[in-house]
């Protein structure tokens, strides 16, 4: 772990004003740009957004995501999700390239089964164990994206994408706590907006719902380690060296 004036001065730095995306409507969008890796670099800028859920884009929002440049954007939800609430993307924004690839299994009852009594500290590990096949898909996907920013978001973006990010932070070599940060930012985004959007709802019960625990990122690592390391898990689940090269070099000159 880092010196708590190293954490403080790291902390200051993932909270550049410039990785918030200022998308109306969305609560939690930002670029993973400006992070900083073990080497002392910083993660590329406008390559890689995560977001919340596309479909509560207005006009206005949608007029910011084509303004921005966006190239792809990656669905990340259930497609039951999507049918109910369909991404607005390909008949708004036609030039944008729209993939729906679901992180998790087919269908939100199988994933139930699957992550039956998954705490939020283990979420992640649980994915990495039980979805590989779609995780697969879905960094394939990633991998084989266009060049220009590319936008990948599930609907409060904060444990299907907040995974996904930190596992492409992992891979660029991003410092843990940073990941870690950017992991557990999602609550602090999501807060007044959920407590708004849901008032009818017991309050306790949101803010339990939205906790996005730093210990979540730090247990995944572990997993990562045990595996042999990003590199090597990636390609257990089938990704080839030149996906995985693709996928780094979203973030990294």
């Amino acid at each position: 772990m880092m010196a708590t004036r190293e954490l403080l001065t790291l902390r200051e730095l993932c909270a550049d004003p410039r990785r918030r995306l200022e998308f109306p409507r969305l609560l939690n969008a930002r670029d993973l740009g400006g992070c900083p890796t073990l080497d002392g670099a910083r993660t590329r800028w406008r390559s890689l957004l995560r977001a919340d859920d596309l479909a509560q884009l207005d006009a206005a929002g949608l007029r910011a995501l084509a303004d921005f440049g966006l190239a792809t954007v990656v669905d990340l939800r259930w497609r039951a999700e999507t049918e109910r609430h369909p991404s607005p993307i390909p008949a708004a924004l036609p030039q944008v390239r729209y993939l729906q690839v679901s992180l998790l299994t087919p269908t939100e009852d199988e994933w139930r089964e699957r992550s039956t009594d998954a705490s939020k500290e283990l979420w992640n590990c649980v994915v990495l164990e039980q979805v590989r096949l779609e995780l697969r898909g879905v960094l394939g996907a990633i991998a084989a994206a266009p060049p220009g920013p590319l936008l990948f978001h599930c609907i409060a973006g904060k444990d299907r994408t907040g995974l996904v990010a930190a596992l492409l932070l992992a891979l660029a070599e991003v410092v843990p706590e940073a990941i870690a940060h950017d992991y557990a930012l999602s609550s602090a985004n999501l807060r007044a907006g959920y407590l708004e959007r849901y008032a009818h709802h017991d309050p306790e019960r949101i803010l339990t719902a939205l906790h996005c625990p730093e210990e979540g990122v730090y247990n995944m690592l572990k997993f990562l380690a045990h595996a042999g390391g990003v590199r090597a898990y990636l390609r257990e689940i089938g990704l080839e060296s030149d996906e995985i090269a693709a996928l780094r070099a979203r973030l990294r000159d």
